[in-house]
């Protein structure tokens, strides 16, 4: 093969990372291939490739029989014996077949492989570079919109953000920075598709990776994230150093922390609650800012019924039952809330309604008796 050919392919190899082996084979079974278009050849051909200026030479391989029956797969043993002499029946024997202008077709084939191999080892990287940061916060620019699609570049892949991923609330202007989280990587005909997501719960936990030191150190966790998205999210946290305090090191020094995480979501409110062992606690802590008189657990079937003072039933449940619902997700308790003049309502009409229970027994009791039974009487009242 050419000098300068090979000296390309090493450089292919150095930048692309791709082995020079692998480029060879390719490039191999594609002369193959061409040869048998070309030529009309059959059987099992072979290509050799020298690193000389003869370039690429063909070889074909045949089975030596006494009287060839398919010429394309037979060689006599008299026709065998003319190329070796030692050929003897049942022997495979290799003779050179290059065409006169195989060289032209071969030089048109390498380019064609070496351009199609570059393409498809590219897209293989950007699978694996990809495939393992599934999970991930990237940093993107949106490029553009096609349908209702939105185009997002993460270096030498555009990523897809669809529909039902964006929020409706964010413009995504053309050369926006902005970060995403990596949803899913596919395979397909035209290289990996990479699915990224805005909308995602763990969007917002990445973010506050990102900007909390002791959450990336692992002193603070974030135990769950309920979010909806564009509008409020709830985060519950907890230290694992007393010494910590957990909402203090989100929030951040004037609010710094947080407020990096509200700018990137196009300011979505964000709650940061204190997480607890102690159920009960944690939910009282969930539907912050509203603070709750008291709260009742069923265990049976994880609900949790809360008490608020009336002046603060309002705040609890927040603007369409927002803050409530996101307290749901945030404790995946259902949570059933009540005014304190509602409980004592209830408490009142519970009450009425054991009273009149038991006054009913009682009745009940005293009509089981017989009207015409008169009272038993002792031996000494019977004598008086």
């Amino acid at each position: 093969m050419n000098e300068e050919i090979l000296d390309a392919l090493r450089q292919i190899e150095k930048e692309k990372d791709i082995p020079f082996e692998v480029l060879m084979e390719a490039i191999e079974s594609a002369l193959v291939h061409a040869y048998k278009k070309h030529f009309a050849a059959t059987g099992d051909v072979r290509v050799r490739v020298e690193s000389t200026r003869a370039g690429f030479r063909v070889f074909c391989q045949k089975d030596v029989v006494e009287e060839a029956e398919n010429p394309h797969l037979e060689i006599s043993l008299t026709e065998a014996r003319a190329i070796n002499p030692d050929a003897a029946i049942g022997d495979i024997i290799e003779f050179e077949v290059t065409p006169e202008n195989f060289g032209r077709i071969a030089a048109q084939t390498a380019k064609q492989v070496v351009v199609q191999r570059l393409r498809d080892a590219e897209r293989e990287q950007v699978y694996e570079e990809f495939g393992d940061r599934v999970g991930e916060i990237v940093t993107g620019t949106v490029q553009r919109g096609e349908g209702r699609n939105v185009i997002v570049a993460l270096g030498k892949v555009d990523a897809i953000l669809p529909p039902a991923e964006q929020v409706p609330t964010e413009p995504y202007n053309f050369n926006d920075r902005i970060k995403v989280y990596v949803l899913e990587v596919r395979r397909t005909t035209r290289g990996p598709q990479v699915i990224v997501s805005r909308t995602h719960p763990n969007l917002i936990r990445g973010l506050f990776e990102l900007e909390v030191p002791e959450i990336s150190e692992g002193i603070v966790e974030i135990k769950s994230v309920a979010r909806e998205p564009g509008q409020r999210s709830k985060i519950a946290v907890h230290s694992r150093d007393e010494r910590v305090d957990p909402v203090g090191a989100c929030v951040g020094h004037r609010g710094t922390r947080v407020q990096s995480v509200v700018n990137e979501l196009y300011d979505e409110k964000v709650d940061i609650v204190r997480w607890s062992e102690d159920t009960a606690r944690f939910i009282a802590e969930a539907l912050s800012p509203a603070k709750p008189s008291h709260v009742s657990l069923d265990e049976a079937n994880k609900t949790a019924t809360v008490v608020m003072p009336d002046s603060q039933l309002s705040l609890a449940i927040g603007k369409a039952g927002q803050n409530v619902r996101l307290a749901a997700k945030l404790t995946g308790w259902r949570i059933d809330i009540r005014s304190e003049s509602q409980a004592a309502q209830q408490d009142a009409q519970d009450r009425s309604t054991a009273s009149r229970s038991e006054e009913q027994d009682a009745s009940g009791a005293m009509e089981g008796e017989s009207p015409g039974e008169a009272p038993e009487m002792t031996a000494g009242e019977a004598g008086e």
